[in-house]
């Protein structure tokens, strides 16, 4: 899918989109499907691997729905009904919720596969997907402000700009667009890891996703880990296996390969997880959340995704939330560039972080209070060991942990979580 090298004629668009991950191909989608000019800037080559536990919840089914992408499994894309919780000597399945607003199910699909779709999606609906670009800075006019990028193409390197009105960076935890700007990570919001291998295994087919809060008590010592083991088959004969740390903070050194491998080691050994059955190595990423880089707009630069910190605390998420934060800043985008350009296009601009605290503001908040919990491992023990005896409770709390709700008019769960959330955006 490389493009070839662009005349200089062609270095220009209405909008870069820096990082063709899954908030870059969503903000490049929609912004194309408004009619914008808009060129994807990808440093490198689909398909190319990232760290991931490839299993998507409803919202980020319902965002591939509204972008119109086949999630048939004639498509390849693998169905779940909803996760198996293990924790405290309980298991207990839980489906997902029947809401109005969200799709009843769950999908897989290797991020090798979905960003490589995803960026070709965006590409069908006219994007210019430009791979092996590597952004290094901002391009800035006299006033400061950002209208285009600096960067170098292909393993020669040759330097290359490019122009924008507008550019959206989704290039993930690194940010260098935004660091070059002074937005910084916030050292106060939550950075949790992911790290994961594939496996073959006879649990790679499998209705439901496991997931496992036992974590926090493997090894000799007992230790307090603030996350969860997953074991999401993948329909291929290989399962992916990994577990997330969801406060680095409050966990201290942490020897991620170790973890995973005392934690695989008690689990039942006919799946087979193990290293003799290992296809991959094991690999880690960062999981920025809390919005750690404020304001999520400035200087004509708009932040989305993991560059702008929107994983969800909770449980790690940020694939759905990536393509809905690529989603609004492309809305944005469409509403400026209508704008004249000046004060209407800039408070244009300047409402894109106020949509983004009115949307997840409130669950951010409650998911900072969750984190805090998790650090107490005698809380959490208890909490796993008695709350999972409760399957109504464990859906509500799905519910709250997922942010899948129909909101004020949902029934009796969704009203609560609605009211709680509301507090906690104005607390």
């Amino acid at each position: 899918m490389v493009s070839p090298d662009p005349a200089s004629s062609e270095r220009a668009a209405d909008v870069l989109v820096v990082g063709a991950g899954p908030a870059g191909s969503s903000a490049a989608y929609w912004l194309a499907a408004a009619g914008l000019d808009v060129a994807v800037l990808e440093k490198a080559s689909f398909p190319r691997e990232k760290v991931c536990g490839d299993g998507l919840t409803p919202r980020a089914v319902a965002a591939l729905d509204d972008m119109g992408v086949d999630t048939s499994p004639a498509a390849g894309w693998v169905r779940h009904r909803g996760l198996r919780v293990y924790g405290g000597g309980q298991v207990v399945e839980v489906d997902w919720p029947r809401l109005s607003r969200w799709p009843d199910f769950g999908l897989l699909r290797a991020r090798r596969e979905f960003d490589q779709l995803l960026a070709r999606h965006a590409r069908a609906a006219g994007a210019r997907v430009q791979e092996e670009v590597t952004v290094s800075a901002p391009l800035l006019d006299d006033a400061g402000r950002v209208v285009g990028v600096q960067a170098t193409v292909g393993g020669d390197r040759a330097p290359r700009t490019w122009r924008g009105r507008l550019v959206v960076s989704a290039e993930g935890l690194s940010g260098r667009l935004a660091k070059s700007l002074g937005l910084v990570r916030r050292s106060d919001a939550p950075l949790g890891v992911a790290v994961r291998r594939y496996i073959r295994s006879p649990r790679a087919t499998d209705d439901y996703l496991d997931i496992s809060f036992d974590l926090s008590q493997t090894g000799p010592t007992k230790e307090s880990m603030p996350g969860y083991g997953w074991v999401f088959g993948m329909g291929d004969g290989t399962a992916n296996v990994g577990f997330g740390l969801l406060d680095t903070r409050s966990a201290g050194t942490v020897d991620h390969r170790a973890v995973l491998r005392r934690w695989l080691a008690g689990l039942p050994p006919e799946w087979e997880l193990d290293e003799e059955h290992a296809v991959s190595p094991v690999r880690g990423a960062g999981l920025p959340m809390g919005f750690h880089r404020r304001p999520a707009y400035t200087r004509g630069l708009l932040l989305t995704g993991d560059a702008a910190g929107a994983v969800n605390p909770f449980n790690g998420e940020g694939i759905s939330y990536a393509m809905e934060t690529g989603r609004m800043a492309a809305e944005t985008a469409v509403e400026a560039l209508a704008a004249a350009e000046g004060p209407a296009r800039e408070a244009a601009l300047r409402r894109y972080p106020q949509r983004l605290a009115a949307e997840y503001g409130g669950h951010h908040r409650l998911g900072a209070g969750f984190l805090s919990l998790l650090s107490h491992p005698e809380l959490v023990r208890f909490a796993t060991a008695h709350g999972l005896k409760r399957p109504a409770l464990v859906g509500g709390a799905l519910r709250l942990m997922g942010n899948l709700t129909d909101g004020r008019d949902g029934d009796a769960v969704d009203r609560t979580l609605a009211v709680l959330t509301r507090l906690a955006r104005v607390a």
